[in-house]
């Protein structure tokens, strides 16, 4: 009889789909000169031809709505104030409208009318984008950190994975953090995140081998921290970073984080050694990253003098807003893994000269073609997530003239940022829907470096950024998912770990 029951309700289920499908245009309708009201704003976007399907809320007052795309001859319909296009049949009308757009118009019923509100459209880009995002989901406060995991979404559909769990290794007498996960080239085979606390230590996977590293040294000032690797060899340059936190009663940021002191790093892989790149008196340096041919190392750095006889946190607390980063870079030099110099790109010095800017700028990213370089500016500090004032900025490294990447910024924080393979997209984390949570957007560049209108990551219900209450941390692209399960991170943490070398 149970198996009996379980028929009827598929076959009233089946019957109810298939009776959405037959859904038709109202015959009659008025006209809106007005767009629906969406959420997420999916309106005059553009998208890769791979994207998962645009999945929207309508938040107009209705009894029934109905949804139509369409492109070259085909077309799409979804009933209901929810909007989820099936797939398989949205992949079909991407490929169909790739290079173009796919027209979108809402109708919507209300006391027994039907009003077709005013269409808009989405331009289908055919350049496509990683097919894989990976990113840390954490509460966006210093009050609860331990339930925490680091993610992998297929961006071509809405499968999610855990890749590390963080509290698979914490316990009642010790907790952990995982965090600043890492890949060579958005590689899964050879990545790389750390775990604070409790089974501290580095781990990093390369070519099928899973290792943890214990990074601390004597001659170092901490444990590296901010990794990037080099785009072909078993290098890592990391940050070296004492930093602290506070907490703002006044100010509109609440939460301050800095370094007291920092310094550049270079670890290789294979030979477990880590040398100096770079620790110069009143200088902070950190969030290395690289060119795309490997040849240079660029980097923001804040000179910072301390007025007191050594490092004086209190001192560093009152004057944080006075920390000022411009953007570096030293060439490398593959065959004896040598610097150079370093010299200042961001501002552009004046004449040769070290030029002191009013304001700061972090997170250097290198598009793949090594034209263009994305960053992040404030009036202060690094740590620009927790500064609403925060922008992404885009310089054009043949002219080296920047300008504020308008199209992508809003009144709210917009922070980490990375490049897909091809040059073509951007991802960065922003703050922009409620200036509490971050949440993962895309924007195409094209080749004279504008940007389009950025999208939120789709997901299968568009209700979920608006109860989820964590924030997307560090989104960066990779080709593949990875392999290596959370049980493996898990298991490797809890080892002993291997030492490092120094090499002077």
């Amino acid at each position: 009889m149970k198996g009996f029951s379980s028929l009827l309700l598929h076959l009233f289920l089946l019957c109810t789909v298939l009776a959405s499908c037959r859904q038709s245009i109202p015959a009659q309708y008025a006209q809106a000169d007005v767009l629906p009201k969406l959420y997420p704003d999916y309106a005059d976007v553009t998208v890769p031809v791979n994207i998962a399907p645009l999945c929207f809320e309508v938040f107009n007052q209705a009894d029934a709505a109905l949804t139509r795309f369409s492109a070259a001859g085909e077309e799409l319909l979804c009933s209901g104030l929810k909007v989820r296009p099936d797939v398989e049949t949205w992949h079909r009308l991407l490929a169909v409208a790739r290079g173009g757009e796919v027209s979108v118009e809402v109708f919507l019923k209300k006391d027994g009318r039907w009003t077709r509100m005013k269409p808009f459209a989405i331009s289908v880009s055919p350049d496509s984008i990683d097919p894989w995002l990976c990113y840390r989901l954490i509460a966006p406060s210093y009050v609860s950190y331990e339930q925490l995991t680091i993610n992998q979404r297929c961006l071509e559909n809405f499968t999610e994975q855990v890749i590390a769990d963080n509290m698979l290794c914490s316990n009642e007498s010790g907790g952990q953090c995982i965090n600043c996960h890492s890949f060579q080239q958005g590689n899964p085979d050879r990545m790389q995140l750390h775990a604070r606390h409790a089974h501290g230590g580095t781990l990093i996977a390369y070519d099928g081998v899973l290792q943890k590293l214990l990074m601390q040294h004597d001659s170092l000032l901490s444990a590296p921290v901010y990794p990037a690797w080099h785009p072909s060899m078993p290098l890592i340059a990391y940050s070296c970073n004492k930093t602290l936190q506070g907490f703002h009663t006044s100010d509109i940021n609440k939460i301050e984080v800095f370094d007291a002191q920092s310094s550049l790093v270079l670890y290789d892989v294979q030979k477990h050694e880590v040398s100096t790149i770079e620790r110069l008196p009143d200088e902070m340096a950190t969030f290395p990253t690289w060119s795309p041919d490997g040849n240079s190392l660029y980097y923001c750095s804040a000179h910072f003098a301390y007025q007191s006889d050594s490092i004086d946190l209190e001192e560093l607390s009152l004057r944080t807003k006075e920390l000022h980063y411009a953007i570096f870079r030293r060439p490398f030099h593959p065959a004896t893994r040598s610097f150079g110099p370093r010299e200042q790109v961001v501002p552009l010095p004046a004449d040769g000269d070290s030029l002191a800017p009013d304001f700061s700028s972090t997170l250097p990213r290198i598009s793949p073609d090594g034209r263009w370089l994305l960053y992040t500016q404030g009036s202060y500090g690094s740590f620009h997530i927790w500064h609403r004032d925060a922008d992404l900025w885009l310089s054009d490294l043949t002219t080296g003239h920047s300008r504020p990447l308008a199209e992508c910024n809003s009144p709210q924080a917009e922070s980490y940022h990375a490049w897909s393979s091809n040059g073509r997209w951007i991802v960065f984390s922003s703050r922009r829907h409620d200036g509490v949570f971050t949440r993962p957007y895309f924007a195409h560049i094209d080749a004279d470096g504008n940007a389009s209108k950025p999208f939120e990551l789709p997901q299968a219900d568009p209700d979920l950024h608006l109860q989820l209450l964590k924030s997307y941390n560090v989104p960066e692209l990779m080709r593949r998912p990875v392999t290596i399960t959370p049980q493996q991170f898990a298991a490797k943490l809890k080892e002993q770990g291997t030492t490092i070398t120094y090499q002077r």
